[in-house]
C-alpha cells in the first residue's frame, strides 16, 4: 500500500519535498496581496496624474493595469523564479500565496521546467516591458501603442500556453494539476488568469485601431487628434 500523501496537491502522489502547510488564513493572504497592490497602484496613479494632468480616465485605467502587471511580474512572480525550490517549505507571504494558488496548479511547487521557463521570461522581459508601457502612457509618448501591442500579445500568448499545456496533459496523460473543487479550478485556475486573456485582447484591439487610423490619416493627409477632431496635414 502506498503511503498517504503529506500534502493536498494534485495529481495524487506528486512529489513535493519539505512541504509545510500555510500558517496564515486565505482571507489574510488575499487581503495582504490586494492591499499591497492597491496601495502601490494608487500611489502610482496619483504620481502619474500630477506629472501629466491631461491624463484622462481611460488612459489612467490602462496605466494602472500595466503598473499592476509590472508589480506582479517583477515582484510576485520574481519571487517564485528566485525561490522555486523552497516555496513549499517557506512561510513568507509570497510563498504562502504561491502554495495557496498551487492548489489549482501544483506545477508551481515541483520546479516544473515549463513554469520556470515561462515565468522567467515574464519576470525579466514582460515585467520591465509593462513598466515601460506604463511610463510611456504617463508621459503621453506615441511609443505607448507599440509597447502596448507587444505586451498584450505577450500576455495573450502566455495565457494560451499556460492553459494549453496543463489541459493537454490532463486530456492526453490523464493528470490534472488542479484539485477538483470548484474554487480551485474555476476561481483560482480559470478566474484568476482570465483577466490576462480579456483585458489584453481589448487593449490590443484599441491600439491596433489607433495605429491603423493614424497610418491611414498619414497616407491620406488628414489626421485626427485623440478627441476625434480632424486636422489637415501641414506641408
Amino acid at each position: 500500500m502506498s503511503p498517504e500523501p503529506t500534502h493536498p496537491y494534485y495529481p495524487p502522489g506528486v512529489h513535493i519535498p519539505a512541504y509545510a502547510a500555510n500558517e496564515a488564513s486565505v482571507p489574510v493572504l488575499l487581503a495582504a496581496l490586494g492591499g499591497t497592490l492597491g496601495i502601490t497602484v494608487l500611489v502610482a496613479a496619483l504620481i502619474a496624474r500630477k506629472y501629466n494632468p491631461r491624463l484622462d480616465a481611460k488612459r489612467l485605467a490602462v496605466f494602472c493595469w500595466f503598473v499592476m502587471n509590472a508589480c506582479l511580474h517583477c515582484g510576485f512572480e520574481g519571487y517564485f523564479v528566485l525561490n522555486h525550490t523552497t516555496v513549499a517549505s517557506s512561510q513568507t507571504l509570497p510563498a504562502q500565496l504561491w502554495k495557496e494558488y498551487a492548489l489549482s496548479d501544483s506545477r508551481y511547487l515541483t520546479s516544473d521546467f515549463f513554469m520556470l521557463s515561462v515565468e522567467s521570461i515574464t519576470v525579466f522581459i514582460w515585467g520591465p516591458l509593462c513598466l515601460a508601457t506604463a511610463l510611456a502612457i504617463a508621459r503621453g509618448s506615441p511609443s505607448r501603442h507599440a509597447l502596448q501591442i507587444i505586451a498584450c500579445v505577450a500576455h495573450l500568448y502566455g495565457v494560451a500556453l499556460y492553459y494549453a499545456t496543463s489541459q493537454c496533459e490532463a486530456y492526453f496523460a490523464g493528470q490534472s494539476h488542479s484539485r477538483p473543487e470548484f474554487v480551485y479550478f474555476w476561481v483560482y485556475y480559470v478566474g484568476f488568469n482570465l483577466p490576462w486573456a480579456v483585458v489584453p485582447a481589448f487593449l490590443l484591439l484599441d491600439s491596433v485601431k489607433t495605429v491603423t487610423r493614424v497610418i491611414r490619416a498619414f497616407e491620406t493627409g488628414r489626421f485626427e487628434d485623440e478627441s476625434g477632431l480632424e486636422k489637415k496635414k501641414t506641408k
